[in-house]
């Protein structure tokens, strides 16, 4: 018979995700490892919430208007795969993730527009929150009332550890990107460059974790070398992810687990975000990125995936003209920011804000996608709500009806 799983490494919701030694919030090749995996082990890894537990199970948004971004995400790793080496694609077969059974619950927040802020800041620029509970893989929130949905859990960041070589283009490329956009994007925080203050090395210490600290990149954006804050709600259960290896050993780490989460995750903090545990079987495909010509992550979906008919999704159309007027050139940001909005003031019509829906929008499964690119100057994008998610008739042939559907924490200020 099979033995028992092993836990390669738990984690505390109780002591302060930066005193914790088996987790880090940057990626720098010289962070060291807090264990090693043999190609073809199946392991638990447990993760805290993106933000260290910074948000809780409440009725104020204040915590979400406060939260520290110099801190996050909070990664469990590195690892070292066993035999790994620069050149290789390390496979990461998903076979399951779960919130802890102690903590069922998740969040997802509006940042403030001045503190991280989203999508579509310029419409609701408060911070505001909606705290789910889990009733195995479903869940509900008393602060969206009327849905209720199962969740397609997965991680929003896995990736391995870049080489000197590569995490030094990262910082060469986002440094060129802000400094061309100081004139075309004044106000506007374009890249994140690497930040001293609040910097987690692991278990780094000394001149180490002070050179870390400087020189280690960002994790909030995904990156083509190694994958990271992907946030792909396909790599989930069943899933399996190829993943180019640039140090020895892989490095590999991984965190940000979500409930849930639409296409786009368009409020930045958007998913069901949970702290958990994630269960992987570990393989390596030799020479694979030259062997396979495989130079970003490839991954393939499991089997398990929301189970709506195709007829069941009510779906919005956005191009690239913004609510202005203003005609833009295939700018396919425009399009889908227009095609979240008219489906949320569809939506406002049955009695729910607009934090209500902006916060339903980036968790549920609802399907965005680009229709078609190709039809100068408009883009076309589609967003696709699936309508059994609510407990009444959301269809256009259903007259609105105003119920009263409560509200979510939104901040003061």
């Amino acid at each position: 018979m099979p033995g028992k799983i092993r836990i390669a490494q738990t984690v505390s919701l109780e002591t302060p995700a930066a005193e914790q030694p088996a987790l880090h919030n940057r990626w720098h090749p010289d962070i060291p490892t807090i264990g090693t995996i043999k190609p073809g082990e199946t392991v638990k890894i447990e993760c805290v919430d993106w933000t260290g537990g910074q948000i809780g199970n409440n009725d104020s948004a204040e915590d979400v208007r406060t939260v520290d971004l110099s801190k996050i995400h909070y990664l469990t790793g590195p690892f070292e795969i066993q035999g790994a080496e620069p050149g290789d694609l390390l496979v990461v077969n998903i076979t399951d993730v779960q919130p802890f059974e102690d903590a069922p619950w998740g969040f997802t927040g509006i940042f403030d527009r001045h503190n991280g802020g989203g999508f579509l800041e310029d419409h609701y620029p408060k911070a505001a929150k909606a705290i789910w509970d889990f009733d195995g893989i479903y869940c509900t929130s008393r602060h969206i009332p009327g849905v209720r949905f199962a969740g397609l859990i997965h991680p929003g960041i896995l990736g391995c550890a870049p080489s000197h070589e590569v995490l030094s283009e990262w910082n060469r490329r986002e440094a060129d990107l802000i400094s061309s956009c100081v004139h075309s994007h004044p106000n506007k925080v374009v890249a994140q460059p690497p930040f001293v203050t609040n910097a987690h090395a692991g278990q780094a210490t000394g001149d180490l974790r002070a050179k870390i600290a400087r020189e280690g990149a960002r994790t909030i954006p995904g990156r083509p070398e190694h994958g990271g804050n992907v946030d792909i709600n396909n790599i989930s259960r069943g899933s399996t992810t190829y993943l180019p290896v640039h140090v020895e050993g892989a490095k590999f780490s991984v965190g940000d687990l979500h409930f849930s989460q639409g296409d786009g995750e368009i409020s930045f903090c958007g998913a069901i975000e949970i702290a958990g545990t994630i269960t992987i079987r570990f393989d390596l495909i030799k020479n694979g990125v030259k062997s396979r010509a495989i130079k970003s992550p490839v991954f393939r979906p499991g089997d398990v995936a929301p189970n709506f008919g195709p007829g069941r999704y009510l779906t919005f159309e956005g191009f690239s003209v913004d609510e202005h007027g203003k005609q833009h050139f295939m700018d396919a940001t425009v399009a889908y920011r227009q095609a979240c909005l008219r489906a949320i003031e569809y939506l406002k019509q049955f009695g729910y804000s607009g934090e209500q829906l902006y916060l339903l929008l980036s968790c549920a499964p609802i399907k965005g996608s680009i229709a078609g690119i190709v039809d100068i100057p408009n883009v076309c994008t589609t967003l696709g709500i699936p309508m059994d998610i609510f407990d009444f008739d959301i269809s256009l042939e259903a007259e609105p009806k105003k119920r009263d559907l409560g509200s979510c924490p939104v901040s003061s200020v």
